[in-house]
């Protein structure tokens, strides 16, 4: 990979009240997020210097923290404005942020009551999730070998950061097998998502998505869905089984990173990017940044 380690990356991280250099923003090797997966986190856009959809972002933020006991020690309108300071501190125009919370090392074992909440945010400049040429031709998806637990088992509609291990085993596997990314199915063997993002299907001219009963309800979904109905473009969200696949025209994929991103295959079934995918992409791309669209 080129470039310097990510670790080693130039400029300044919000930590806990304070701006320190990149390199040296590091927490304690028996911090709590480590070892048990204490730690809620966000990611976020800003477009031509904005960022998007803020507010929501921060809010599922603290609805992450608050299902996982923690209380956050700033308010919603200070995690906002610092977002803002540090896209503004590090001269970033387009950019992902990472805000994370996370309980420390004060106590070491499964309960941590009296363990610290420590917040940081991190902003750097994010060109497109997957490669452009690859996001052009579509991506081509495996279907996972685990799955996204029963609701009963896991807080799923927290952004927390240990519910992702079986996505990144996920994502491993089947880059290792010359795919882009997984598809996960459910805990009743339903479409899912994919491991970092939702997923949508078309068909006659109707956009279906599974519904977000055990996974993430993706703020970019959301977004996803309220365009396509601005069009006049129904939108079905209902169980998908995997058999269904071969059924539908089109496939793609929408999230933070990924903005709305064409899938061309899953498994052994080919989708053809078609008008509704183009639209929806195009739309995306008007509403998170109109800026750029009105200077073309």
């Amino acid at each position: 990979m080129a470039g310097p380690a990510f670790d080693q990356h130039e400029g300044f991280i919000w930590y806990n009240g304070e701006y320190v250099e990149w390199k040296d923003a590091k927490l304690h090797v028996l911090s709590h997020g480590l070892h048990y997966g204490s730690t809620v986190f966000e990611g976020v856009r800003a477009y031509g210097g904005e960022i998007f959809k803020l507010q929501e972002h921060t809010d599922r933020l603290f609805r992450s923290a608050e299902t996982l006991g923690m209380t956050v020690p700033y308010s919603k309108d200070e995690i906002k404005q610092l977002q803002k300071d540090i896209i503004a501190k590090e001269g970033l125009i387009d950019a992902y942020l990472r805000p994370v919370i996370w309980r420390g090392s004060e106590m070491m074992g499964i309960s941590a009551q009296s363990n610290r909440i420590n917040v940081a945010i991190a902003a750097w400049n994010w060109p497109s999730y997957f490669k452009p040429e690859d996001r052009l031709k579509g991506l081509r998806l495996a279907t996972a070998e685990w799955r996204r637990p029963d609701p009963r088992t896991i807080p799923c509609h927290a952004k927390a950061a240990g519910l992702y291990m079986i996505c990144t085993l996920s994502k491993h596997k089947v880059e290792n097998e010359g795919y882009n990314d997984a598809m996960m199915l459910d805990y009743e063997g339903n479409v899912a998502e994919a491991t970092g993002a939702n997923i949508f299907f078309s068909k006659d001219g109707v956009l279906h998505t599974p519904i977000p009963d055990c996974f993430l309800d993706g703020i970019t979904r959301q977004t996803v869905v309220d365009l396509a109905r601005r069009r006049g473009i129904k939108v079905i969200e209902r169980k998908i089984r995997p058999e269904e696949l071969g059924d539908f025209e089109e496939c793609f994929l929408t999230g933070t990173a990924v903005e709305v991103t064409p899938v061309a295959s899953i498994d052994s079934n080919s989708f053809t990017p078609g008008a509704i995918t183009t639209q929806l992409m195009d739309d995306y791309t008007s509403e998170v940044n109109p800026q750029a669209i009105a200077a073309e």
